[in-house]
């Protein structure tokens, strides 16, 4: 596998088993990430793309077919493996923000580094630089409830990218916000692709955003296709 390809899966699918059926939701996924590329994922309610983003990421096992991470092979690694592996290599944002209320802006964004065992001063230091590039460092003491959704989903962009990491997943990151803060936060990630070369793969019903994008593709009844 080229040192460019950061995610990539081969006949991958997943399927369910409720009350004795089994229920298909992806069917031999074929994709290949490669380093500083943007990606977009279209597609229905229901359509998988939720599903496909956490195989991808290594949250979730697929049924059949593979998927690497930076070249590891995610069966080939048991949980605290593939756990370290996606702390060094990928980012991810959720329509929410999944900020943790009781911390601060910066506590949030520190946590991944902390994790994995990074010195508490080091640590930060690096928050807060993230924090000061996506327009928070004023806002740093801050705990969640104290923040805009707006400002909340910024801070999950910083926690995101606090790792160095090679990718980032996002869900929706913008799907409870307004126009105005969602173009904000839109901006904001394709900034940071074209700073730090890191690869985006993001789904979205935002048309704006996916023509943005190098490539555009389509989910829909589990199979995955370039849009026409």
């Amino acid at each position: 596998m080229s040192d460019d390809v950061i995610l990539q899966c081969r006949n991958m699918g997943k399927s369910y088993t409720e009350g004795g059926n089994t229920v298909d939701v992806l069917d031999d996924i074929n994709l290949t990430v490669k380093r500083g590329e943007r990606l977009a994922i279209m597609g229905s309610s229901g359509a998988g793309k939720s599903t496909l983003l956490h195989l991808l990421g290594g949250l979730d096992t697929p049924s059949k077919g593979e998927a690497w991470i930076g070249g590891q092979k995610m069966t080939s690694l048991n949980v605290a493996a593939r756990g370290r592996l996606r702390n060094h290599m990928l980012g991810f944002v959720y329509q929410f923000h999944h900020l943790l209320p009781e911390f601060t802006a910066l506590e949030n964004v520190a946590m991944p580094l902390l994790i994995r065992g990074d010195s508490p001063a080091s640590a930060r230091l690096k928050s807060i630089s993230l924090l000061e590039q996506v327009g928070l460092g004023n806002r740093i003491t801050h705990k969640p409830g104290e923040l805009s959704g707006g400002e909340r989903q910024r801070a999950a962009v910083a926690r995101a990218l606090v790792t160095d990491p090679q990718c980032v997943l996002a869900d929706e990151p913008t799907g409870n916000l307004d126009k105005e803060n969602a173009n904000k936060v839109y901006d904001l990630m394709l900034e940071l692709n074209d700073k730090n070369n890191l690869s985006l793969l993001v789904v979205t019903h935002e048309i704006g955003l996916a023509k943005q994008m190098d490539r555009v593709l389509m989910l829909e009844a589990g199979i995955l296709r370039a849009e026409c």
